[in-house]
């Protein structure tokens, strides 16, 4: 009787969630086979879905309808939609995914514009919904190579028809309009939407589960715009309910991930829960990594006996990130951080390269004055969009070790191949964690209120080290500032043969202080040296430190800075005479 009772229990378990789909098992996300799942994924903002502050026109124009005003004005109607065809053709490619795959992501959340699916209520006639193939055909073909990759897509509607919250730059929200919660309308068209998503990736097992709506901010009753200090928040559960049971009319099998108010977090009122298959969803930045962060959300997993996963989560140091992924994944949660690609990107996986002429652009839309022309803008836009090949972009190498590698274990790896004799840019220091492989005082954004900056230059790399373009003779580009008394860089060198090397340390300064020496396995190796003012920041000179012996191989070499008030451009290792 029992084994009949088991066997039944698991051909419920394959009809109801079907082999190969993710599902809940308890307070776990399991796959068909029943095996645990730890999402590690990426959201790919701003391709779907612009954001201003991704392409640098959050100032004065950051929801999506405001930027393609700005962008009509200086190009025209024509080609801003000949702008818009490439910026999507290139914003995410097989290529982009392929790559996603090789840093080690097993999934992604797919931020959606429902206007790429359907048009908006106020073009549709009598009432009637009708359908848009762009954005299908955009998930089909992202569906295909994540598939090809073996990484679940979750689809993410990132922007609801109307406007799911009053920060406008998410959702694309425009006041002027109904949004989803002042308009039947509206609330018709997600559930049409969301039923069409449905039938078309029913049988789909790369689909890993459907975001039904993002980070929902708005007041039901209570006075933060935001929808932070909401007690019931009654519409809002109930309009998720109501996508619940219209994609199970359809969908039996995939996982539906629900979000609060207030940006994803505030989950009062929406308890009990009310489908056997859904996970909760929660956001975090710029807070503390510890275990009372998120304690709130561990509470509802026990009380509720439902999965939670970190839905959105990024805009911090490398630092910061393996302490967010350590915190969740030693408690068994999945993560999806954000963005991929946006302009000038320091805190990502990768980064854009801003257009030549853009500045000029941004400071028309900004202030006013004389406009460019639109032969000069069409040119500059157009750049821009082919600047989002994944050929074209700056891989952030530093962030996807911090990510991935720096989360498994503390061990320090090289971040390029160092020679001596020969010099060692300092910006070049090793990959690793703070204290592992550099040490500086200020190297995350805890604080939401405050904003904190970890490298202070905001170039090159996401460390906490400080880092700013370097004007010498001889560079690399940048170079180390900003240092303090205590803080240190580690180095791998290769050195070929034990010898006895003379150091030239390149640095400039305007103030007296600065000290340093260099330490090898725990031990000086140098006496400290004194760094005289040179005359500026820009002024550069070299000081020498002679006879430091280093071993055959790999030497780990720590500068220590004893005093600080300087900056450092490179450290040059000559065999001693």
């Amino acid at each position: 009787m029992k084994k009949i009772i088991v066997f039944s229990f698991m051909c419920f378990t394959i009809a109801s969630f079907g082999q190969g789909f993710l599902h809940r098992d308890g307070q776990k996300i399991v796959d068909g086979n029943g095996k645990n799942i730890v999402l590690r994924g990426l959201g790919l903002g701003g391709w779907m879905v612009q954001e201003g502050y991704m392409i640098q026109t959050g100032a004065f124009a950051g929801p999506q309808y405001k930027i393609k005003q700005k962008i009509t004005d200086v190009i025209g109607t024509k080609e801003t939609e000949e702008f818009y065809k490439a910026y999507k053709a290139n914003g995410i490619t097989k290529r982009d995914i392929d790559s996603l795959a090789a840093w080690g992501f097993n999934s992604i959340r797919l931020p959606m514009h429902y206007n790429l699916y359907t048009p908006a209520i106020e073009t549709e006639k009598d009432g009637q919904i009708t359908w848009l193939e762009e954005g299908f055909k955009m998930t089909d073909d992202l569906l295909n190579w994540c598939a090809a990759n073996k990484i679940y897509l979750i689809l993410d509607l990132h922007a609801a028809p109307g406007g799911q919250g009053k920060d406008a730059a998410i959702s694309d929200y425009d006041d002027s309009k109904p949004s989803l919660w002042e308009s039947a309308a509206n609330q018709d068209k997600m559930v049409a939407l969301w039923e069409k998503l449905a039938q078309r990736y029913k049988d789909s097992p790369w689909i890993g589960a459907y975001d039904i709506v993002n980070e929902p901010n708005w007041n039901f009753t209570g006075t933060n715009q935001n929808g932070c200090d909401e007690t019931s928040n009654a519409p809002l559960k109930a309009l998720q309910v109501r996508l619940t049971n219209a994609i199970r009319a359809i969908d039996k099998h995939h996982l539906i991930f629900i979000e609060g108010n207030c940006w994803g977090n505030n989950y009062n009122g929406m308890f009990p829960l009310w489908d056997e298959n859904i996970a909760l969803s929660f956001h975090k930045y710029w807070n503390i990594n510890d275990k009372a962060s998120i304690q709130t959300m561990l509470n509802y997993r026990t009380q509720y006996n439902v999965p939670i996963w970190l839905g959105e989560s990024g805009e911090n140091s490398n630092v910061w990130f393996e302490e967010a992924i350590s915190l969740m994944e030693s408690n068994n949660i999945g993560w999806a951080f954000w963005p991929m690609k946006k302009i000038e990107n320091l805190a990502g996986v990768t980064s854009v390269t801003k257009p030549v002429g853009y500045d000029k652009i941004l400071e028309y839309w900004k202030s006013g004055g004389e406009k460019p022309s639109q032969e000069f803008s069409k040119k500059v836009m157009m750049q821009m969009a082919e600047n989002y090949k994944m050929q074209h972009l700056t891989i952030r190498y530093d962030v996807i070790d911090a990510m991935f590698r720096q989360v498994q274990t503390n061990d320090t790896k090289k971040y390029k191949n160092h020679v001596a004799p020969g010099k060692v840019f300092a910006t070049e220091f090793d990959l690793g964690q703070n204290g592992f492989a550099y040490s500086d005082k200020d190297v995350a954004n805890y604080d939401g209120t405050k904003f904190t900056q970890w490298n202070k230059g905001g170039k090159m790399r996401n460390d906490g080290v400080d880092i700013v373009a370097c004007t010498d003779k001889i560079t690399n580009g940048f170079q180390v500032s900003f240092i303090e008394e205590g803080e240190w860089l580690q180095f791998t060198i290769d050195v070929k043969k034990q010898s006895i090397f003379n150091v030239d340390i390149r640095y400039s300064s305007e103030k007296s202080g600065g000290k340093l020496y260099l330490e090898l396995d725990g031990k000086k190796i140098s006496e400290t040296t004194e760094l005289p003012v040179t005359g500026g920041e820009a002024a550069w000179k070299t000081i020498e430190i002679k006879n430091v012996a280093l071993k055959q191989g790999m030497n780990k070499i720590r500068v220590h800075f004893e005093g600080g008030n300087f900056n450092l451009n490179y450290l040059e290792f000559k065999t001693a005479k």
